[in-house]
């Protein structure tokens, strides 16, 4: 049922290697041919100096911070982030000096090797420990934000780097990922969801641009597509393709696939790549079917899609997708679970992506049917959320502070018994109530971003640190 996600993008890393001549320069040396290795192992390129560049292709002098500088300049489109290596104490300066002059406002992870105990003496002793201290001093002197492993000390190929390593490439590819998104806003806020009020402008100074397509504008575009149109042709053998399509008439999927070809002609035009698009109840009244299929299946694709055109919502899902690499999805923080107070069912009525579900099948919207009637409603998909590690998120605009703020998290998806429509899961939560209270206290939206993953430390990483979000990190 999942889809295998093939396209796992290549990072590529900027490497700093501390030198400092009166430690043992040929650790330095040896530190950066271990560092490339780790980091090529890793599957990254690397961009550092070389040895007929600089003294064994570390920084200590000026003038090699320079080198190293407009070497970063040369390739900074390329750079996601950078790794500062000390195989010794450093030079704290000439770090430093590297990263202002190169301009870059990528993230930096800071990197120390431990000693050995038997090897203490003068030939072989590093002091990294202490190092690092100064280099991060100067960093946060110079004004550049930056990264720490997660124990002090840690051999590049040690498997605390490793993990370290996988989470920082997460945290750049949010950075980078955030920084200059477009989101395509498809018609207008449901006149009920004031929840999902937003600020384009906040979002504008943050390097995130909204483009908005009227819904008359896409209903327009349906109604002059030709059933025999090659994009609506193509659109619905995917749909047919996708998801078990039984007990939904033939006249309900050619709307979808006609929907479904519109918005995806309008984003490539727009070159936006995730939407938020409204539902309720205008393309029920007006199409007569459900955007859910659709929107799942772009989600799916790693081009996240939120209901209720909650803006916010879908950077959230956006987000925890680049540090995952896997699908995210919108849910709405919506029951109880009986008494545990550390669990909640999470629930929509559902465009969910296939990823999420043990089972899927497309039906129509329960809910809605009440209002519109069910031939108006089918295109949902129906299933139970399997279980597994969840991580989520939610960004909002804070029009009254003029900032951006969110929260992360991390739970699980169980597999509790669960009777209920659209697609649903039981999550737990350690801490589940001091969560909620919070959510309630700050007034955040009752939508939240989900992810079966464990990157919920990434994207808050790389949201405050990096972006400048006020950010809360929930822990029981």
């Amino acid at each position: 049922m999942e889809m295998v996600m093939a396209n796992k993008r290549k990072m590529t890393m900027g490497l700093v290697v501390g030198n400092r001549g009166f430690f043992p320069d040929h650790l330095a040396k040896s530190g950066r041919e271990e560092m490339v290795q780790v980091l090529q192992k890793a599957g990254m390129d690397v961009i550092a100096l070389g040895a007929e560049q600089s003294k064994y292709g570390a920084v200590e002098t000026h003038e090699e911070a320079n080198r190293c500088a407009e070497l970063f300049r040369s390739k900074a489109d390329a750079i996601d982030g950078v790794i500062v290596t000390l195989p010794n104490f450093g030079d704290e300066r000439a770090i430093a000096d590297t990263m202002r002059l190169s301009r870059l406002t990528v993230p930096i992870l800071v990197q120390a090797t431990p000693d050995t105990p038997a090897k203490m003496g003068i030939t072989h002793r590093r002091d990294s420990f202490c190092g690092k201290m100064s280099a991060c001093n100067n960093l946060r002197q110079y004004g550049i934000p930056y990264s720490l492993t997660s124990l002090h000390t840690e051999a590049p190929d040690s498997p605390e780097f490793a993990k370290d390593l996988e989470w920082f490439a997460g945290v750049c590819r949010v950075a980078k990922g955030l920084r200059g998104l477009r989101v395509g806003a498809i018609g207008a806020r449901p006149a009920a969801f004031n929840t999902v009020r937003y600020s384009e402008k906040l979002l504008e100074a943050n390097g995130i641009s909204v483009e908005t397509l009227d819904l008359s504008e896409v209903l327009g575009r349906i109604s002059r597509m030709k059933d025999t149109d090659d994009r609506a042709v193509a659109k619905l053998r995917s749909i047919e393709k996708y998801v078990t399509t039984n007990a939904v008439p033939e006249a309900a999927l050619l709307k979808m696939a006609k929907l479904g070809a519109v918005v995806d002609d309008w984003m490539k035009a727009a070159d936006v790549q995730i939407s938020a698009v409204q539902c309720w109840t205008s393309l029920e009244e007006n199409l007569g079917v459900v955007p859910c299929t659709v929107m799942s299946m772009m989600s799916d694709s790693l081009l996240s899609s939120a209901c209720e055109v909650d803006v916010c919502g879908v950077i959230g899902m956006h987000a925890l997708q680049l540090a995952s690499e896997t699908p995210s999805a919108l849910l709405d923080w919506n029951n109880n679970y009986g008494d545990d107070p550390n669990k909640a069912v999470c629930f929509h009525c559902s465009n969910l992506p296939k990823h999420f579900f043990k089972d899927v099948r497309m039906d129509f919207q329960e809910i809605i049917a009440g209002t519109v009637g069910k031939d108006n409603t089918f295109g949902t998909c129906v299933g139970r959320v399997k279980s597994g590690p969840m991580s989520f998120a939610r960004f909002s605009t804070d029009d009254v502070n003029g900032r951006i703020r969110g929260y992360t998290g991390s739970g699980r998806f169980t597999d509790d018994p669960l009777e209920t429509f659209g697609g649903a899961g039981v999550v737990e939560i350690p801490g589940l109530q001091k969560l909620l209270r919070y959510i309630c206290e700050q007034g955040f939206e009752h939508h939240v971003a989900a992810n079966f993953s464990t990157v919920a430390s990434a994207v808050e990483e790389a949201a405050s640190r990096y972006l400048g979000w006020a950010m809360y990190a929930h822990s029981a």
